[in-house]
């Protein structure tokens, strides 16, 4: 954001602290001027309630200072106002930006909050090689290529690969595997890939697949398959049948890819559907990605609502949210109006940079994609509502087992794998109200150079110092909502101690904590708890809380376990060849080439290294002294 051209100031507390409420702001009220920017309402722990922006900032705090014709939600807060704070900026625009950006650091607790801003995939056709590979790509785009997106999902993407492959047989082999293939792998086999490690096809064949690819990524099937037929006519003409016979299979696989794109608008290109239903105090926004005429799924939001704001609010809320590092579509089709529209339109069409167009459309086709995406959001917030019910009666009955003052709000789960004490890994995963909150777990590497191997005392310790470390360090007054209402530990009394050790240390013993023991003969439903200070009990086989507390268990031991075998992949995966000082991608792929394997340029002199593309003396110096002193 550029500077303000008035310098931003922080308005002073009224000189009569006394005053609060509507009172408080007709007193702030007198001081204001007509410029845009940013207020914020501060209880009297100064801890913020509401963050807003105004065109005109007298004229909008103005509306507070009025004692009565306010809602409920918008009564409660101003009547807990104890101070308020002013930023000035340049443009409305700033004001919108500044505002969302508040929000998001603070949480406000009368604001909406999207609280589940994941990344969405992409698909991503390589440009770094001369046969370009296709695969699925989440996060920043670093790497060179073609992007399309974004998907609602990882299985949205994996099926419209699996569409390409079968039409376009585009490689989706890593550079490395590539570059040491002699002979067709299965993908070539099974038709899935045209096969250009080994030559089956040529670099200008390969990349017209590719210009195809893209042409259907971008919507233009229809364009592609009827070129498909007339190569297919010429290839029959000219007695070339086998030719004839593939491009007929790939006009049978576009073919049943058409039909099984389920919605596929005719009258939109490119659109984002977002749709909000509310009900009892709750929110679903439903997201639709529309790209290249073609539905490439959806996606449902749970934003907090700011203790009962409406839909325009909630939705105007979620776009500047959700498009904050999302590159918005040309078109946006809402279920509600949106106050400011204009505002909304130049700060994505910024982000964007193009222009990016918001309506709400009443008829047509569009209208018929937004009724669809207010059906779904109506019937995921039924569901979710249902759900969140049954889950309000397990952790009430999760108190009254474990003797808790109050349903936990965040039950944290801890577990440790291993093998022998190799490749350590420690797990945490998090529920609540909600369910599981899998945006919050965590996994530590086990760090420990002094633990005995399979010291599964020692590694909890670890995690468990590394976990309350941190947190005592960035929240010391327990203000945020990631500090636990309950601890549920992997574990019998020895786990138990173990772990009540770090708690004393950290004087966090208040904080209840339970082991969950597999009991006589280990087996499922004879669990015995193990708190501090208290005899080991068990639940009755048949009490929904004994299930819960197993689901969460096998969860925290999925995720632990799931950490454990990424982390032993990739140390059996690992090539010398990425620790070898000034060799890069490049390099390795012609030393992978030119030798075979890395255990083949491990065994190379240095003369036979300077035969391999790009390795001049010095490098061949450099990989033999690298492989010498590891030997």
């Amino acid at each position: 954001m550029t500077e303000s051209q008035t310098s931003p100031e922080e308005t002073d507390a009224p000189q009569n602290r006394r005053l609060k409420g509507h009172e408080l702001i007709a007193d702030y009220v007198t001081r204001l001027d007509g410029s845009p920017g940013v207020y914020r309402m501060l209880n009297a722990q100064q801890e913020v309630l509401y963050v807003g922006k105004a065109r005109n900032l007298k004229a909008r705090v103005s509306n507070y200072a009025r004692p009565s014709g306010h809602s409920g939600r918008i009564t409660r807060m101003i009547s807990e106002t104890a101070y308020m704070m002013f930023l000035t900026t340049r443009t409305e625009t700033e004001a919108l930006l500044l505002e969302q950006n508040l929000i998001k650091q603070l949480k406000p607790r009368y604001n909406v909050l999207l609280r589940d801003d994941k990344s969405f995939p992409y698909i991503l056709i390589a440009q770094d090689h001369p046969f370009p590979m296709i695969r699925k790509h989440r996060g920043a785009r670093s790497a060179k290529g073609a992007y399309f997106g974004p998907f609602a999902s990882a299985s949205a993407v994996n099926r419209t690969l699996n569409h390409l492959e079968r039409v376009f047989q585009l490689r989706n082999c890593s550079d490395a595997m590539f570059a040491s293939r002699t002979r067709p792998c299965l993908q070539y086999q099974i038709k899935r890939c045209s096969g250009p490690c080994v030559g089956k096809i040529s670099e200008g064949d390969y990349a017209a697949t590719v210009a195809d690819a893209e042409r259907f990524l971008e919507g233009k099937s229809t364009a592609i398959q009827k070129e498909l037929a007339e190569q297919m006519t010429a290839a029959s003409d000219a007695l070339e049948f086998e030719r004839a016979a593939a491009l007929r299979d790939r006009i049978q696989a576009l073919t049943n890819v058409q039909q099984s794109q389920g919605i596929n608008p005719r009258g939109v290109a490119e659109a984002d559907v977002v749709a909000v239903h509310m009900e009892g105090g709750q929110a679903c926004v439903q997201v639709f990605f529309i790209r290249a005429h073609q539905s490439w799924g959806n996606h449902d939001f749970y934003p907090r609502t700011g203790a009962g704001a409406e839909e325009p609010e909630v939705l105007e809320a979620f776009l500047a949210q959700f498009y904050d590092a999302k590159e918005p579509p040309r078109l946006l089709l809402l279920s509600h109006q949106i106050e400011d529209e204009d505002l909304m339109v130049d700060l994505l069409s910024n982000r964007a940079g193009r222009r990016v167009e918001i309506a709400v459309p009443k008829r047509g086709e569009k209208a018929e994609l937004v009724e669809n995406a207010l059906r779904n959001a109506r019937e995921s917030l039924g569901r979710r509502m249902s759900e969140s019910a049954a889950q309000a009666r397990l952790l009430k009955g999760v108190a009254e087992a474990f003797g808790l003052p109050k349903p936990p709000e965040r039950i944290e789960v801890y577990d440790n794998s291993h093998i022998q004490g190799t490749n350590a890994v420690g797990g945490m995963i998090v529920a609540g109200p909600d369910g599981f909150v899998k945006s919050q777990y965590r996994k530590w590497n086990i760090k420990g150079d002094d633990l005995t191997p399979g010291d599964d005392f020692g590694m909890m310790k670890e995690v468990l110092t590394r976990r309350f470390e941190r947190l005592t360090r960035e929240d010391p007054e327990r203000r945020s909502d990631t500090w636990p209402d309950l601890l549920l530990i992997d574990g019998g009394a020895g786990q138990v101690s173990a772990v009540h050790e770090i708690l004393e240390q950290f004087g966090l013993t208040d904080i209840p904590m339970v082991g969950v023991a597999k009991g006589i003969d280990r087996d499922q439903g004879k669990e015995e708890f193990h708190r501090i200070g208290a005899r080991p009990f068990a639940l009755p086989r048949q009490d929904p809380v004994l299930y819960y507390v197993q689901r969460l268990r096998d969860e925290a031991h999925r995720w632990a376990i799931g950490a454990h075998r990424a982390k032993r992949a990739k140390a059996t995966m690992a090539n010398p060849l990425d620790e070898i000082p000034g060799v890069g991608a490049t390099r390795k792929r012609a030393l992978l080439a030119h030798f075979g394997s890395a255990k083949a340029v491990s065994r190379a002199g240095i003369t036979d290294l300077m035969e391999a593309p790009g390795i001049s003396q010095a490098m061949a110096e450099t990989i033999w002294n690298f492989f010498n002193e590891a030997g």
